[in-house]
């Protein structure tokens, strides 16, 4: 079906901020314009944004203004200026696209157009990927008729009706390959094992600092590394190393990773940050994960994240302050094979949910429901 068929409707997600939100946006939007419908992604100015959504031609995007929260004087004064000019942008785009639906997937890129979207009448949905919801979705949940939350979290206030337990979008490009087929991808030695390091969309100072200072210690021991540092941080490059066996292994050091399914497939182990985007990627590989969740992330969420992936069998979790220790638990699971087994196996039993079979149909439902789908209805009636 084109997007100028029948029943064809027009969304609008506002995702853009950071990888967590964006990622799960470009997958709600690829599902959508499968079956027919148009979308536009709001997204923010920041070049992490900027270098993913390059990747997807077919998307229509809007660079909204917007800045992110802060109590400071200098950054409280910006983000209410930012806030202010995201809004007025956004009544002018949505006046002229008349979309059916907003959906938000949190974080300071989503205020200005689900306050827009409320000022004309138009049906909000919600998203939240963390286990404990963030900022926005809290302060906005109250005028959403569609609440999509991790199972087994909830709002106060908001149970039952609207309120729909969901995982987070995982985009198409991201799927679990075979990995002899991934390490030949990537150009790594197929025979030693690999450890892949992740600080998220942001890139972490400190988990950089940590692969500089081990990848000879681990390439002694015979395991390649693959750091992914983030944009703008560490030093990037290919290193290499001659082992007790007189065998060269490598390490690499990336600032942005375009195959991120290649990677996480290609990984016996991945250390990582414990953003939502990266644990439904690392559920969608099967890859087992030592996370060390960001200690300064609002409200301790990445902890909460981190212990929910643990318990449904997908890894370790350590505290930030026990990094000094991680080189001895990567090299003891890595030479654990039952155990990376076991892990897989878990990780495999979750990645059969579909979080896109729940949200697309929810919300063509809705869409049909709103002023501007009545009527297109009724068009399509006449027509």
């Amino acid at each position: 079906m084109s997007a100028a068929g029948v029943n064809a409707r027009r969304f609008v997600i506002a995702c853009g901020g950071t990888g967590g939100h964006l990622s799960p946006g470009i997958a709600l939007a690829e599902a959508l314009l499968a079956r027919g419908h148009g979308v536009t992604l709001f997204i923010s100015q920041k070049k992490v944004d900027a270098r993913l959504v390059a990747h997807y031609a077919q998307l229509a995007v809007e660079r909204v203004p917007s800045a992110p929260f802060s109590w400071g004087p200098r950054g409280l004064l910006r983000f209410y200026a930012e806030q202010l000019k995201g809004l007025l942008f956004s009544l002018r785009f949505i006046c002229a696209y008349q979309p059916d639906v907003i959906i938000g997937f949190g974080g300071f890129t989503s205020a200005a157009v689900v306050l827009a979207g409320w000022l004309r009448g138009i049906p909000v949905a919600l998203h939240e990927a963390n286990r404990i919801p963030g900022r926005a979705i809290r302060l906005l949940a109250w005028g959403a008729q569609r609440l999509y939350l991790p199972p087994g979290v909830a709002l106060p206030g908001r149970r039952g009706r609207g309120v729909r337990p969901t995982g987070l979008p995982v985009r198409a490009d991201i799927m679990r390959q075979a990995p002899a087929v991934a390490r030949a991808q990537l150009g790594v030695d197929p025979t030693k094992k690999l450890l892949v390091l992740l600080g998220g969309s942001q890139g972490s100072s400190n988990l950089n600092q940590w692969a500089e200072d081990n990848w000879a210690a681990l390439a002694s021991a015979g395991i390649q590394l693959y750091c992914v540092t983030g944009l703008g941080k560490g030093q990037t490059g290919e290193r290499s190393q001659v082992n007790h066996d007189g065998v060269v292994v490598r390490a690499w050091f990336e600032a942005f990773s375009d195959r991120v399914g290649v990677l996480l497939s290609a990984a016996d182990l991945v250390v990582s940050r414990a953003g939502a985007g990266t644990l439904a990627e690392l559920v969608r590989c099967v890859t087992p994960a030592i996370l060390l969740p960001y200690p300064q992330a609002a409200d301790n969420h990445q902890w909460a994240n981190a212990t929910y992936f643990v318990q449904q069998g997908g890894g370790l979790v350590l505290a930030e302050s026990a990094l000094p220790t991680l080189r001895a638990e990567v090299l003891r699971v890595l030479q654990a094979d039952a155990l990376l087994a076991q892990f897989r196996a878990q990780l495999l039993r979750q990645a059969q949910e579909d979080s896109l079979a729940t949200m697309v149909p929810d919300l063509e439902l809705l869409a049909r429901g709103s002023p501007a789908g009545r009527r297109r209805e009724s068009e399509e009636v006449v027509a």
